[in-house]
């Protein structure tokens, strides 16, 4: 079969189910499992997604790619998920959005779920909203480390930095040059509270990853499942296309306050 370019809407094969994750105060949450078709996973990316207040949901385009492409070209299982109160084309999921309180009980579940099914080597990969949950809530025994996108440290307080660095565990933030909430100088100043924690400036890039979704995918694999990486740009076996038009109307901004000047 000739090898064909993967582009934005592709879809490799995989294992995909959907899942419902049940958490300790009672909603149920709807998501997606994709495991790679052909061999048990190398590793696991549990999704936490952006602010569904403003269009963040499991289906967000980071999230989406990695599971319509990561299975198949790095051997990873890819966990996603909507918080409570969040719809998508999977569904809605049960419950209210909290404003990252009662979402502990959502990452919890999302933990839980993937330790039940056996996933190896869990890693949280978290996006805006979703990193504050991850640095608040994650740092869980099973978890192995946290890859933070467009990090905006608004809710995660000291004690939770401190958490993570006196776990040892890593965390790495991808970090847009030119994002809304948080760029790469007071990044690297705010999580020098994590000593093993590592700060990627991704030049030209911006809080929603528009156009840089491949450079995000592999500095995900690079750290999760290095020998895939760099990640193949095409694919040689069969190929499907999803629907972008699903998510035409829905946008993945983390906040609603005035970005910062420039």
């Amino acid at each position: 079969m000739t090898a064909q370019p993967i582009r934005a809407n592709s879809i490799l094969p995989a294992r995909r189910e959907d899942i419902e994750l049940h958490t300790a105060d009672g909603p149920t949450l709807v998501g997606e499992l994709a495991l790679p078709a052909d061999r048990d996973p190398v590793a696991t990316l549990v999704c936490l997604h952006p602010l569904p207040t403003h269009g963040g949901m499991m289906d967000s385009h980071i999230f989406r790619k990695a599971a319509w492409r990561l299975p198949a070209l790095a051997g990873l299982a890819v966990l996603r998920f909507n918080s409570r109160g969040t719809s998508s084309v999977r569904g809605t999921s049960e419950g209210s959005f909290d404003n990252g309180r009662a979402e502990r009980y959502d990452v919890a579940a999302a933990i839980e779920h993937a330790e039940y099914a056996d996933l190896p080597h869990l890693w949280l990969l978290a996006w805006s909203f979703g990193t504050d949950l991850a640095l608040m809530y994650g740092c869980d025994p099973g978890v192995d480390g946290a890859i933070l996108l467009s990090p905006p440290l608004r809710q995660a307080s000291s004690q939770d930095l401190s958490t993570w660095a006196e776990s040892g565990k890593p965390v790495i933030a991808l970090v847009p040059e030119f994002d809304d909430y948080l760029r790469p100088d007071e990044a690297r100043q705010r999580f020098a509270a994590i000593p093993q924690a590592e700060v990627v400036g991704v030049p030209g890039a911006k809080h929603l990853w528009v156009g840089d979704a491949e450079t995000v995918l592999d500095e995900v694999v690079k750290r999760v499942a290095p020998d895939a990486y760099p990640l193949p740009r095409t694919w040689d076996g069969p190929m499907s296309y999803g629907d972008a038009s699903a998510y035409a109307d829905r946008t993945v901004a983390a906040f609603s306050d005035v970005p910062r000047p420039g």
